[in-house]
């Protein structure tokens, strides 16, 4: 890649001066990691390698002790607490969270926290958000003090808690948690997280280490919280984490970028005092270069200013399309669940389809039983070219809100199937975009694991025919009353439905100032940017 600051932000154009980080790192390996099974089971392997005077960082929305990362263990509080029994230093930020009758993970966070804190480790519950907001990063760091080029991090989606133990069946794990009755009583859970290695480690390092050393207090904002940890003595102050370790060897030819979504919020975060909003900014950029295919897998995609950008880029661009992969519902049965979510769905999708007549394919994924997969990857891929997995959906509370995590990559090996530039730019496509694009298009469509049909989906306007035929025959065999052999493929057509008027005057507002609220400072908003 000649010049990464075509697709990638400058440290300026991240919009943070206060931050360290920067515009990007050179030099690293990433791999995507499908489903909650494998990631657990690579997160087992390289935890165990840590040895004394090690690091072990990591940040979650919501943890649960005691969920399995293997059959027959270790759960995640064995697995940290047997870390620190041999030296590594162990530092937690889990969010707070509300009450879990409120299908949150109040009582689960804490729980978390005191398995680790007794075995010795230090976690940190962190209230330090916008009101109505949370923290909603997943980042796992392991760095070693002996061997810097053992160092890994993993990004991503996936939350170190119950029900995200999946894999490419889509059975569910073994230990769920309970979701809307359409994904039954194990719901089937699809996710992906992002290893890296190389430079961008200590970056990740870094973003952790900013959060820890903020110096307003975790109960910012939160005098019954504050009052409860009080009196239960829970930690309230981190201790000085131990110096940094220096930035571990390039070692593979992936340019990787670390975005972030910080809401302003008063007192400001000490590392973004107006907030960061470089997730927005990093998607905005790279959607303006798409010119034959934008593919996402997505939790939400629902909001209006997020699905703008996708309408201009399909109105600007005649050959673009644009797929994406949503749940077939919420994650939770109930109106006030429910109802809110479809009006920002609508919307969105609408936006799109209205600017991209006949280029916009929505569709939902279900598994070999017919049960609904609920996706909640977050993962866009850009002409095969620009890759970005992390924590943030495509909506405003993730752009502007809570706090998230991406990463993106780019990389410098050309792709030489055909087609090799298909975005008829002279960058040509990039291996590790087309391979995650692939890996995901085999599992959803039902192709050979071992890629000797990915000829079918090279080609975008290929890959677009496939996607279209088998969800309609799907679909078709659905509607025939499931008779004779299952066609291939778990894609369904999405279909978004438009609320009546009356549920739509009251679930309209529930939906702006609720689910997807706006964290930006007001002369962003009045200004209409990020």
């Amino acid at each position: 890649m000649d010049d990464p600051e075509l697709w990638l932000l400058t440290a300026e154009e991240r919009g943070n001066p206060a931050t360290t980080l920067p515009g990007w790192t050179a030099g690293n390996l990433a791999e995507p990691l499908l489903h909650g099974s494998t990631y657990f089971a690579r997160l087992v392997e390289e935890v165990r390698t840590l040895n004394a005077g090690d690091h072990l960082f990591f940040t979650d929305w919501r943890g649960d002790p005691d969920e399995l990362l293997q059959d027959g263990g270790p759960t995640v509080a064995e697995l940290f607490t047997e870390a620190v029994k041999r030296g590594v230093c162990v530092r937690g930020l889990v969010w707070r969270s509300h009450m879990d009758r409120l299908a949150l993970s109040k009582e689960a966070n804490r729980a978390l926290d005191v398995e680790i804190e007794h075995g010795g480790g230090e976690v940190i519950l962190d209230q330090r958000i916008r009101r109505f907001g949370s923290h909603h990063q997943k980042l796992v760091v392991l760095r070693h003090d002996e061997d810097s080029s053992k160092d890994v991090a993993f990004v991503g989606g996936i939350d170190l808690c119950h029900g995200r133990r999946d894999d490419a069946d889509h059975h569910g794990d073994p230990q769920p948690l309970p979701m809307a009755a359409a994904y039954g009583e194990n719901p089937p859970w699809h996710d992906v997280q992002l290893q890296v290695r190389g430079p961008a480690v200590h970056v990740l390092d870094t973003v952790f280490r900013e959060r820890w050393n903020d110096p307003n207090s975790p109960d910012q904002d939160h005098p019954i919280a504050w009052i409860h940890d009080k009196l239960h003595h829970t930690r309230l102050h981190a201790d000085p984490l131990p110096p940094q370790l220096p930035p571990p060897p390039e070692c593979g030819p992936h340019f990787v970028q670390n975005l972030r979504t910080y809401p302003a919020i008063r007192p400001p975060y000490d590392f973004a005092p107006n907030g960061e909003r470089s997730v927005a900014r990093g998607y905005t950029k790279a959607i303006k270069r798409a010119r034959r295919l934008i593919y996402l897998e997505d939790q939400y995609m629902w909001s209006a200013e997020v699905a703008r950008l996708f309408a201009e880029a399909l109105r600007d661009h005649p050959d673009l399309h644009l797929v994406v992969v949503v749940p077939r519902v919420p994650d939770q049965d109930g109106a006030f669940a429910e109802r809110p979510q479809y009006v920002g769905r609508w919307q969105a999708i609408e936006l799109c389809r209205k600017a991209g007549q006949g280029r916009v394919h929505v569709f939902d994924v279900e598994n070999h039983v017919g049960t609904p997969v609920y996706v909640h990857a977050k993962v866009c891929v850009v002409d095969d070219t620009w890759v970005s997995v992390g924590s943030d959906n495509f909506n405003r509370r993730s752009w502007t809100h809570d706090s998230e995590l991406s990463s993106t990559v780019l990389d410098t090996t050309r792709d030489h199937r055909e087609p090799r530039d298909p975005a008829g730019t002279g960058e040509g496509a990039r291996t590790f975009a087309r391979d995650l694009r692939l890996a995901l298009a085999r599992e959803h469509l039902d192709l050979a694991a071992d890629g000797s049909e990915d000829d079918q989906v090279l080609d975008p306007d290929a890959f677009v025919d496939v996607l279209i035929q088998r969800a309609a025959a799907l679909d078709a065999w659905h509607d025939g009353g499931r008779r004779g052999p299952r066609p291939p493929g778990r894609l369904r057509e999405h279909h978004a439905e438009r609320l009546p008027l009356f549920t739509r005057l009251w679930a309209t507002p529930v939906y702006r100032l609720f689910d997807d609220p706006d964290g930006r400072p007001l002369r962003l908003r009045l200004a209409k940017r990020f």
